[in-house]
């Protein structure tokens, strides 16, 4: 069967970015001005920012500035992860990639860097109750590089990184040898290998894409003046569970603007603060894995 069909302008030295983010992670009154953040971020670098989106029921690899205005004016704009990306379509629906849908999307335009916040993950008792992000499966079955803080630790983040790891994705590290948690520099837990030198990450990148035709994760970690002190997540997160019930594709968006609302913002900044870190990062790798 032929690939779904793709509105594709991306460049051989692109970074694949999301619309999830600007859609829905952040508040509508900052999403020009990180946006603009993020896709100089990448510029400048040297690398092609390039968003990732439905159009009108169209996957679009390199949406315009036109398109992302009309996205955010639309009442109801889905987010759209790989099992209802072809409803989206079919029904020429709006859609917001998650992280799963941009690298599958990525990797049908030829994309090989994404940057993101955080990855999804293994959920919190997922012994009783089997939830499991879609991002896990994107990440092993397509040969895209994933830059990332990590996953949030409103996830079980040791499961997180032992499925990684049975699913045969290396998980490695820009400038640090521990799994990030997302608002926290590190988890404790190990990954497979560091890399202080760009240049030596994207020969690697380039390498490893190549045999094993599975994605790679690539940790960088909040930027230090961003954390948020573990204890001070934890309250806010308390607080938040207390706040939300249910469970499902709609749950983690709910804890997260819960937290949001008892951190009085705070989770925001930090999430665009280590967002434009990632995207500098995957700029950087993208420049030089075309070099290379």
């Amino acid at each position: 069967m032929p690939p779904a069909p793709i509105t594709n302008r991306s460049k051989p030295n692109s970074v694949a970015l999301e619309t999830t983010l600007l859609v829905h992670g952040i508040p509508r009154d900052v999403v020009h001005d990180v946006a603009t953040q993020l896709f100089d971020a990448v510029a400048s670098a040297g690398a092609h920012p390039t968003l990732v989106g439905v159009v009108a029921g169209k996957p679009t690899v390199g949406m315009t500035s036109e398109e992302l205005q009309s996205m955010l004016r639309e009442a109801s704009v889905e987010k759209v992860n790989r099992a209802n990306l072809g409803v989206a379509m079919a029904r020429g629906r709006w859609g917001a990639t998650t992280v799963s849908t941009t690298i599958e999307l990525s990797h049908a335009a030829g994309v090989e860097v994404f940057a993101t916040g955080g990855i999804g993950g293994v959920h919190r008792d997922y012994a009783t109750h089997l939830d499991i992000s879609a991002d896990l499966g994107a990440i092993a079955a397509h040969p895209v590089a994933v830059v990332t803080s990590g996953c949030k630790n409103i996830l079980d983040v040791r499961a997180t990184r032992e499925a990684l790891e049975t699913l045969g994705v290396p998980v490695v590290g820009y400038k640090t040898d521990t799994f990030p948690a997302f608002y926290q520099r590190s988890s404790g837990i190990a990954i497979d290998a560091s890399f202080d030198s760009e240049h030596e990450l994207a020969a690697f990148i380039k390498f490893e894409l190549a045999r094993s035709g599975r994605g790679v994760v690539v940790c960088n970690p909040i930027p230090t003046d961003a954390e948020i002190p573990l204890d001070t997540w934890n309250t806010w997160l308390s607080t938040a569970f207390g706040r939300v019930s249910g469970r499902g594709r709609d749950s983690t968006p709910a804890l997260l603007a819960a937290v949001h609302e008892v951190s009085a913002g705070a989770t925001v900044t930090a999430n665009i603060a280590l967002a434009r870190s990632n995207t500098e990062i995957a700029g950087r790798i993208a420049a030089s894995m075309r070099r290379t």
